[in-house]
């Protein structure tokens, strides 16, 4: 598969790149949200939506209504922390879906779950931003050169003030320097 309806094209190994990293750091902070929200099956539904685009390599309805209902239940989780990890499941299973528009708000879809994660392990530290960072780095040590290509054809994150936004924005800039 090629998706081409927009500024450049995305094969289906350039998002299976996207969603093996999204799904990661998902899988990684799942456990965040369910202890947080253990009767709610939705994130978790998300991850394994995911999970069956990289397998199959096939875009199906399956990935946009998990990616809505994890989403929903991260607004609807009880703490910050569980917030972040639903909408990190969301966004492993919506990564099959990242379109080929030159936007910088594209680039939330390949890095949003692991700035996530980051944000989470800040939080977990008592809000130590040195924690945040070293996630940071260890997510860039994870990403693969097939990632990094399908993120150089999007412009640099979008400015936010939300703590995920600026940590996104520092693993962008930090993959994006990479050689």
């Amino acid at each position: 598969m090629i998706v081409s309806t927009g500024d450049f094209s995305l094969t289906t190994e350039d998002l299976r790149a996207v969603v093996g990293f999204a799904r990661d750091a998902a899988v990684e902070v799942l456990p965040v949200f369910e202890s947080d929200q253990p009767d709610d099956p939705r994130p978790r539904a998300a991850v394994d939506a995911a999970r069956t685009f990289l397998e199959s390599g096939r875009r199906t309805t399956l990935q946009r209504v998990a990616a809505l209902d994890a989403h929903r239940a991260a607004r609807e989780a009880g703490s910050g922390p569980a917030r972040l990890a639903g909408q990190a499941a969301g966004d492993a299973s919506a990564a099959a879906y990242l379109h080929p528009l030159a936007k910088s708000h594209q680039v939330g879809h390949i890095l949003r779950a692991a700035a996530n994660a980051a944000a989470i392990a800040e939080l977990q530290a008592g809000g130590d931003p040195a924690a945040g960072l070293d996630a940071i780095d260890r997510w860039e040590s994870r990403a693969t050169p097939a990632l990094i290509d399908v993120l150089r054809r999007y412009p640099p994150a979008p400015a936010g003030r939300s703590r995920a936004a600026v940590l996104m924005a520092t693993l962008d800039t930090a993959l994006r320097a990479r050689g």
